[in-house]
């Protein structure tokens, strides 16, 4: 049985973290070969929260690159599985990895739906089935072997932001990407407060940036000055 380390990175997640960890738990309480590790930078009280669980904790530089890096660092396990702290795995989640990674498909992630029923919530995450790279996203979570992350030497540290389409891109490099047909709920909470239609034009437009060569920090003040 391959051994599984689940990595969150934390930033300032006191309002959720205690919710996702206690959710997790309940998922993999009964499972061997696993472990939970968050990599932190907060400054509220997450740290807090975090130390009333059965959980890792790292302290880590703030980043999510370098979080998830950290964190990897820490892990013991074959399969590195990274999570975001909104978005909770499906009940099947670690049979599907393994039963995927016995298959031969080293990297992959999941399909993914909010925890929104608006229709258009709802065909934002439909289109997560998708193999384009248009369609993926750090709130689908990412597995991979420790193997192949080792090869492709992990998150790019001098990343800020679309970290995981760039790891996404040079997994593609070495093995093709595997899509598991079940999906991860993720919080609509940033739609919420942006809107629906306002936050996926400004996604668009980042896709976009990236795409076309604009630098990280032209790309994180336009990110900060239209999303919050």
């Amino acid at each position: 049985m391959q051994t599984i380390s689940i990595i969150i990175p934390t930033c300032n997640e006191e309002s959720i973290i205690a919710r996702t960890i206690q959710k997790l738990l309940a998922l993999t309480e009964r499972s061997e070969g696993v472990e939970i590790i968050v990599s932190d930078a907060s400054t509220d009280k997450t740290p807090d929260i975090l130390a009333t669980f059965p959980v890792t904790v790292c302290n880590s530089s703030r980043g999510r690159s370098i979080q998830m890096n950290s964190g990897a660092r820490y892990a013991k396990g074959e399969i590195l599985y990274f999570l975001h702290a909104d978005t909770q795995p499906p009940e099947t989640f670690l049979d599907d990895i393994r039963s995927a990674v016995s298959a031969g498909k080293e990297a992959g992630c999941f399909r993914m739906h909010f925890d929104d029923d608006h229709p258009l919530m709802s065909l934002f995450g439909w289109f997560t089935q998708f193999p384009l790279m248009i369609c993926r996203g750090g709130d689908q979570s990412l597995f991979i072997t420790r193997e192949l992350f080792t090869t492709i030497r992990g998150f790019d540290e001098t990343l800020l932001i679309m970290e995981d389409y760039d790891i996404i891109s040079r997994i593609e490099k070495v093995i093709p990407f595997h899509i598991l047909e079940t999906e991860v709920t993720t919080s609509a909470r940033k739609y919420n407060r942006n809107g629906l239609i306002s936050l996926q034009l400004s996604f668009g437009t980042i896709h976009l940036m990236y795409a076309l060569g604009f630098t990280q920090e032209s790309i994180i003040r336009y990110y900060r000055e239209n999303i919050i």
